[in-house]
């Protein structure tokens, strides 16, 4: 029996009476980090990185809730959970639990290329390693982050000449800080939506430095006309937008490596920037771990577990109601 199993709550450690990202309401919850679709409303008590706690709290109000450092071990019923770095977003962790000699890792989602938004991903080594493979084909390939970061001010400093403000849509945790940690605050004013704004503060609180942002309200045309704008994606075509009367747009995604993705999203330009591992980060993660169990979730899961059956791994798909963040913002 896996230390690990799917129920139809969530990932459910028997043995620690413990749910991991669990879809629906538990009494007991370790969430690997703050993305809607991995962190949900209504279990009795949560545990999650320390760095998670204030973004939780944000996100699902006043929940009973645990932080731990990374590698700070909990014995739950002769359990030892430990929670260990992901890299995806701020407080984003790994589930490691060990019973009676057997490991096990939840990877919850991560991302192997290191960034300063976050603590870079930490191999763990075990029997057993749930990963997700929202970008388990052979063309997911990402090319450095200094390059896109490169490409997105240079896309800035064309429009500001041209008299036209450059929006970035992107997912307003993790991927919205990441982008700002790219960017030359001496090109312009950079302005944040509402969305936004909250999650550089909890990132700000945690002690991640990222440059000055403020509100585009009240601010002159010609301080409009230079600024880069970060909103979420569901600002695309609103109101809010109104204010730019000149702008370019453009969707920073890893689904941007794809060009009909760009089309349908309608935008100027397709910056490709994911927060999850790409396919040779996900063979080098589940190298990395040693496992000779390898569960696949949320992405594309039957082409990985193809290519790790026919090197030798016992590995299988597993259902879990993940992704619908990642597909329409987060990856």
């Amino acid at each position: 029996m896996s230390l690990i199993v799917s129920r139809p709550e969530g990932f459910y450690c028997p043995p620690a009476d413990i749910f991991i990202d669990p879809w629906r309401p538990v009494a007991r919850a370790v969430v690997t980090h703050g993305h809607g679709d991995h962190a949900r409303a209504g279990s009795q008590a949560y545990l999650c990185h320390e760095d998670s706690v204030p973004i939780l709290r944000r996100r699902l109000g006043e929940i009973a809730v645990q932080g731990l450092a990374y590698g700070e071990a909990l014995d739950v019923n002769g359990v030892k959970i430990s929670l260990h770095p992901a890299g995806h977003i701020l407080g984003s962790a790994q589930v490691r639990v060990e019973y009676k000699g057997e490991v096990w890792v939840a990877s919850g989602d991560y991302k192997i290329e290191p960034d300063r938004t976050c603590a870079p991903f930490e191999p763990v080594r075990c029997h057993g390693f749930i990963t997700e493979s929202t970008f388990g084909l052979p063309i997911y390939r990402w090319r450095p982050q200094s390059e896109i970061a490169t490409e997105i001010n240079a896309w800035w400093r064309a429009n500001a000449e041209a008299g036209r403000a450059s929006v970035v849509f992107a997912y307003s945790l993790g991927k919205a800080q990441r982008v700002l940690a790219l960017l030359d605050p001496s090109l312009g004013p950079i302005l944040c939506h509402g969305a936004v704004e909250p999650m550089n503060a909890a990132y700000r609180e945690r002690g991640i430095d990222l440059p000055e942002t403020s509100s585009p309200a009240g601010l002159p045309k010609a301080a409009l006309a230079k600024a880069l704008v970060i909103a979420p994606p569901s600002a695309a075509g609103s109101p809010w937008m109104r204010r730019f009367p000149d702008y370019a747009d453009a969707f920073a995604s890893g689904w941007m490596q794809v060009r009909g993705n760009r089309r349908r999203r309608g935008v100027d330009r397709g910056f490709v920037l994911s927060d999850h591992a790409d396919w040779s980060g996900l063979l080098a993660a589940i190298e990395a771990t040693g496992a000779s169990r390898v569960l696949a979730t949320h992405g594309s899961v039957a082409t990985l577990v193809r290519y790790l059956r026919e090197r030798g791994l016992d590995a299988d798909s597993v259902q879990a109601e993940y992704g619908e963040e990642d597909l329409g913002e987060a990856a």
